[in-house]
């Protein structure tokens, strides 16, 4: 897989950058990869601590699967479409995608594996077989899963290449008066860990954003993703003064409406499907709560 380098990653580490670029990959199994050589710049094998430079080109070669140790678990799926290549779900409200610490059973890849059996791509490791991306335990909404490491490769790659269409619903305090696009680099919290903010050497993060509905003192917005960053509307849109309704970690900690999360919602996905290149597009309704709670807006 070879992955571009924008202006904005010059002198960022080898590691930290392929960790953010890579979704799913952590910085320790980017580290391993490195180590065996499986990373290279500009054709040759380099070091996790190496400051990546203009003209750089990476070429990352994805390791061999690991076995898979989460436990299947009869959880039903809302399945949008699959095939021998993928699978696509819409994702509930309250689910976590893959197994992690405080979250062992319950979550998305538990559920594909009694649906899928073997049938999923294990190169992200024993705990996130096909896991390709994520969407918060508290978003709702359209999610692919790889179920060979051809499929994964390439949605991957698309994933690295921004080409991926993903169009998100969300309702945010106040009112909004136009669309607009927010170009903000975002980076891990200096201080908290577990957030996200807007940094000056964050890496760049691109939303575009329009109002579909103006409801009183909140908003109904559509939010186009240009870049896929860990939190990225919900930090983009709260640095607008319009953080999303329901989520106390960005917005208010006090919320209207005893929301359990944030209401955002996953509503369209497309690629280029693994198979042949033809582009395919899916998209999920939004869920019940969302949905009624939007209605009860519009009336006040």
């Amino acid at each position: 897989m070879q992955i571009r380098i924008e202006d904005g990653d010059i002198g960022k580490r080898l590691d930290v950058f392929l960790a953010n670029e890579l979704e799913t990959a952590t910085r320790s199994a980017v580290q391993k990869w490195i180590a065996a050589e499986l990373v290279q710049v500009n054709a040759a094998p380099c070091k996790a601590n190496y400051k990546l430079r203009g003209g750089d080109s990476l070429d990352v070669t994805i390791p061999e699967p690991e076995p898979i140790d989460a436990l299947p678990e009869n959880i039903p799926l809302d399945i949008l479409y699959e095939d021998n290549w993928l699978i696509v779900v819409n994702k509930p409200k309250g689910m976590v995608v893959h197994p992690a610490a405080g979250h062992h059973s319950g979550t998305l890849v538990n559920a594909l594996l009694h649906h899928c059996g073997d049938s999923l791509s294990g190169i992200n490791g024993a705990l996130r077989p096909g896991i390709v991306h994520r969407i918060d335990r508290d978003t709702t909404g359209v999610l692919v899963v790889a179920k060979n490491d051809e499929a994964h490769a390439s949605l991957s790659a698309q994933l690295a290449a921004h080409s991926i269409t993903r169009r998100y619903e969300a309702l945010v305090h106040g009112r909004v008066r136009e669309g607009g696009t927010v170009d903000k680099a975002l980076g891990r919290h200096p201080v908290e860990r577990k957030k996200m903010a807007v940094l000056a050497d964050g890496r760049r993060a691109v939303t575009h954003y329009e109002v579909l509905t103006n409801c009183g003192t909140y908003t109904h917005i559509a939010a186009q993703l240009e870049t896929g960053r860990t939190h990225q509307i919900r930090v983009h849109m709260a640095s607008l003064g319009h953080p999303l309704l329901g989520d106390t970690v960005y917005g208010r900690e006090k919320q209207p409406f005893k929301l359990d999360g944030q209401t955002l919602h996953a509503a369209v996905l497309g690629f280029q499907h693994p198979s042949d290149g033809r582009y395919v597009e899916f998209s999920a309704p939004l869920p019940d709560y969302f949905a009624a709670l939007l209605a009860k807006l519009r009336k006040m």
